[in-house]
């Protein structure tokens, strides 16, 4: 179980770390951009991310994906 979730904690830092490694400046206007939110804005943006990455996880662990 343990290795699961480090292994999806893992994959989360290796994509978080793609962009600021391939283009540093569009990463900076992303972050400025993202500061200048309202925390609701930035709340939805939380809610949504969490509600798409447990759907997906329900559904890989439900088997749909595999035959």
């Amino acid at each position: 179980m343990w290795g699961y979730f480090l292994t999806g904690l893992a994959l989360v830092l290796v994509f978080e770390g793609i962009l600021p490694f391939l283009s540093p400046v569009a990463w900076r206007v992303m972050m400025f951009r993202l500061i200048q939110r309202r925390n609701h804005t930035i709340r939805s943006i939380g809610l949504f991310s969490m509600l798409a990455g447990a759907i997906l996880m329900c559904l890989i662990h439900s088997g749909i994906f595999i035959n």
